[in-house]
């Protein structure tokens, strides 16, 4: 989240950023989206009976503030089709691995064990599949030797902190969107890696 609001002051993001919205009341993004001026609001999770009802509460949460992209910074909860469908094609998130390789957990232990010779991140629209939405853009990281997983994730972080602002940019501008048959970039539609971002020398 912090990476958003380091991109907007720089002029990097063609928004702004309204509203950092947490299930967990210590989260330490809260404090940071506090201090730069930003509104917080906190849905706890743990007073609700299901998620579906947590889901619909932090859908009406979002919705107050009439987002154009809502961005699943931090957000480590599953969501169901009661959030999701209701921001379909503006939900927007980043998975630490180069999808479709790796959905769920665990994704740089289970890159290393693989003898993979790269990982990464991807920056993909959400749908109700989990880590299944159209891809936008990917880095890719070479996996160098003596890697453990946290050594490689603390890498990987640094690039995703990059690409993410820069493709909800790009929906911000008009450039990228979520259509029924994948994900589009200036009327292009995106391979199922998306595209990869070019090394900034």
């Amino acid at each position: 989240m912090e990476a958003f609001l380091k991109a907007e002051r720089r002029g990097a993001l063609s928004g702004q950023v309204v509203r950092v919205i947490s299930n967990r009341p210590d989260a330490a993004g809260l404090a940071t989206a506090s201090d730069a001026g930003v509104a917080t609001t906190v849905v706890d999770h743990t007073l609700y009976e299901s998620r579906e009802a947590f889901d619909a509460a932090l859908a009406e949460a979002v919705k107050k503030d009439n987002p154009d992209v809502v961005v699943l910074a931090g957000f480590m909860r599953i969501l169901t089709p009661v959030f999701i469908d209701a921001f379909m094609g503006k939900l927007v998130n980043v998975h630490p691995s180069l999808l479709p390789n790796y959905p769920g957990l665990n994704t740089h232990q289970r890159a290393i064990d693989n003898g993979d010779r790269e990982a990464g991140a991807t920056v993909h629209y959400v749908t109700n599949e989990l880590d299944g939405g159209p891809p936008i853009l990917q880095v890719s990281v070479p996996i160098e030797s003596g890697d453990d997983a946290d050594s490689l994730a603390a890498r990987i972080l640094d690039f995703e902190h990059v690409i993410f602002p820069e493709a909800v940019n790009w929906h911000l501008q008009g450039r990228l969107a979520h259509e029924a048959d994948g994900a589009y970039l200036d009327g292009k539609k995106l391979p199922l890696t998306g595209t990869l971002w070019e090394w900034q020398a």
